[in-house]
């Protein structure tokens, strides 16, 4: 009995206590300053031309409470916090219920957050599950309920949550969805709508219509629940067949959302940026997106794969002489999923591995005219383990074959023998070099690309050849702005010699040979199929595995990375092999196609000299194929006389 009332008195002082600790904090949080809601998190985006995009809270779009339908007022308190107008910020019996619920079924079945509590995630914190975060917004919870209405809560709630598609604000929702104003919305499109925010990935009706009229229906039985509606209004509103317009403005892209996405990830990696942006009350933030090249890449993407829906795709275009990315897709449709396979996942390259094994080859006293024998082949390594990589379709020369065909063909006997002639750290060090991150293995396959490598990463390492030597850091962000216009950051763009400028120049031409029909003997180029469609000369490079599929390329200008595949690692169809392909040159031709794009300039200490591509030697007059490739001078090929045959300029094919 004593036992029974010492826990008893333990739970009366323990809530006692809970009561004036809560009403202290009240009676702080009424004595700080006032937190403007209309301006936080109104993350502002800003194009290459300075032109906004996107802002986070579309307070362009803010309406006020009485300009909001009752309909859709009462469908959000029902569905997410019936007690809105009770509590003052948390709900402490659904808190109570909720961890019952969890420890019951050892899983998160539900939660507590209240309208306030979710208003204040959504103004001035991040997703991330930690202690920190959730102490902060309890105590902006507070804050907001001590300065602010309940009305003037809701208001600014329901103008800053996602209803999915990349839309914020009812306004703007009301405006997509059904092109007419929030104060218009009838009692079924309100439900609708209403469902959509506490999951917009699956319950916008653009995405799963299933869920979202599964979802509707519980909306309305709440408003049943609560004596918003009657039974029969809530039978008329369920059945009421609804009409989606699901149109923005330009903007309107399936994949913008990614690239907006990475900005924010890019945002919170700025240490110069405070990680609560109370202080700031909104920043403008200055990138360098472009709203043409990404229209085309999307075009590119959405004609090449429509006959394939499972596939996934990610991608970016990078400015190669500072690192600026103006595009990126991180996959086919944001609406369907939000995980971003170009700046998220991790793939295996291929053979798209093998500009940095032969940059590195060509440093080391290797040239186009390098032979080795290319027939099936066993290595033997370490305590007796042994490697037999495979040429593509099984196909080999069974003859000795130059540098330049190995990497027009993407011979793997030929890069793995280059690669363990000049040691597996050679190539590990040469990525590291250009300013590739990823963990790479010193292993024989190396250069076939069995490690796995992020998109933005992997391209960041080719725009050193693209640049003509120089590693740069990939960014989105050009510049940050309180809404005072205070710079908080700047992009510094950066540049260090890490390669040589000449045998750097080698590569590229080597590399502009995978689309040529000079080469087209035994096998044909592994670019061949797009060569029709290139009007500009680019250095390219594809890679593929059972799963992964790459194209990468570039020119002065810009380097362009795609990868295909299926996030579940389903093997690839040889009938899809070449869509990324065609995507990439698709892409890359629509930017240039009213642009100049310059060569490179063949510097002084190279020679070009005319060879038969296949052995490497000075070519001769019985040659059927003949193709101009470059040296540095003293190291080209001579003929049977011994006489250098030398070449001054550089082809363009």
């Amino acid at each position: 009995m004593k036992k029974i009332k010492k826990i008893s008195k333990f739970i009366l002082f323990g809530f006692l206590g809970v009561i004036l600790i809560n009403i202290l904090l009240h009676v702080i949080a009424y004595f700080t300053p006032k937190l403007e809601i209309k301006t936080a998190n109104n993350f502002s985006f800003y194009d290459n031309n300075g032109t906004l995009f996107f802002t986070g809270n579309n307070n362009k779009q803010w309406v006020k409470y009485d300009e909001i339908s009752p309909n859709l007022i009462n469908a959000t308190i029902s569905i997410e916090d019936k007690y809105f107008y009770k509590h003052k910020g948390f709900d402490y019996l659904r808190i109570l219920k909720a961890m019952y619920l969890n420890i019951k079924n050892k899983d998160i079945v539900q939660g507590a957050s209240t309208i306030t509590q979710q208003y204040a995630r959504n103004l001035y914190l991040t997703m991330e599950k930690t202690w920190k975060r959730k102490i902060d917004e309890a105590w902006i919870t507070m804050e907001l309920e001590t300065h602010y209405s309940k009305e003037e809560i809701l208001e600014g709630y329901l103008n800053t949550i996602n209803y999915g598609q990349g839309v914020y604000g009812i306004e703007n929702a009301a405006m997509y969805y059904f092109d007419k104003t929030a104060k218009n919305l009838t009692l079924a499109e309100a439900s609708m709508l209403a469902g959509i925010p506490n999951s917009p990935s699956n319950y916008s009706p653009l995405v799963d219509e299933y869920s979202a009229k599964k979802r509707q229906k519980r909306v309305l039985e709440m408003m049943v629940e609560n004596n918003y509606i009657t039974e029969a209004e809530k039978e008329e509103a369920y059945n009421t067949k609804l009409t989606y317009i699901g149109k923005k403005d330009k903007y309107n892209l399936a994949t913008l959302m990614y690239y907006q996405d990475a900005i924010m990830d890019e945002l919170e990696s700025i240490k110069s940026i405070p990680s609560s942006l109370l202080s700031t009350g909104g920043l403008k933030i200055y990138t360098s997106f472009d709203l043409e090249a990404q229209q085309i890449f999307e075009e590119s993407m959405q004609n090449r794969m429509s006959d394939f829906p499972e596939a996934q795709i990610a991608g970016a275009m990078m400015n190669p002489n500072n690192g600026e990315i103006i595009a990126l897709i991180g996959g086919t449709d944001y609406a369907k999923s939000q995980y971003n396979r170009a700046t998220k996942a991790k793939r295996q390259v291929g053979s798209s591995m093998k500009p940095f094994l032969y940059y590195a080859a060509l440093e080391n006293g290797f040239t186009a005219s390098s032979r080795f024998l290319s027939t099936p082949t066993t290595f033997t390594f370490g305590s007796n383990q042994s490697y037999t990589p495979k040429n593509f379709s099984d196909k080999y020369p069974n003859k000795e074959i130059s540098l330049a065909s190995a990497v027009v063909y993407s011979d793997n006997v030929f890069a793995v023998k280059t690669h363990m002639f000049l040691g597996e750290e050679t190539l590990v060090n040469t990525a590291k070099r250009v300013g590739i991150d990823a963990k790479l293995e010193a292993v024989p396959s190396l250069p076939l690309g069995t490690n796995e490598i992020g998109l933005v990463d992997f391209i960041g390492g080719y725009s050193a050849f693209a640049n003509e030597g120089y590693k740069i850091t990939p960014h989105i962000i050009r510049k940050v702005a309180d809404d005072e216009g205070n710079v908080l950051y700047e992009a510094k763009n950066t540049k260090e010699r890490v390669l040589n400028k000449s045998t750097t120049f080698i590569l590229n031409e080597l590399l502009a040979n995978t689309y040529s029909y000079d080469f087209v003997d035994y096998s044909t180029p592994t670019l061949i199929s797009i060569a029709p469609k290139l009007s500009h000369k680019y250095s390219i490079k594809s890679g593929s595995t059972d799963t992964d599929y790459w194209t990468v390329g570039y020119n002065k200008d810009m380097v362009l990375g795609i990868w295909y595949g299926y996030d579940d690692n389903k093997k690839v169809d040889s009938s899809e092999s070449k869509v990324n392909k065609q995507i990439w040159a698709d892409t890359m031709e629509g930017y240039f196609k009213n642009k100049t794009s310059e060569w490179y300039e063949m510097p002084e200490d190279v020679v070009g000299v005319l060879i038969n591509p296949i052995t490497g030697e000075v070519a001769k007059e019985t040659d059927n194929k003949k193709h101009i490739c470059y040296y540095i001078k003293g190291t080209e090929p001579s003929n049977e006389n011994g006489d250098k045959v030398v070449k001054d300029t550089v082809l363009n094919e």
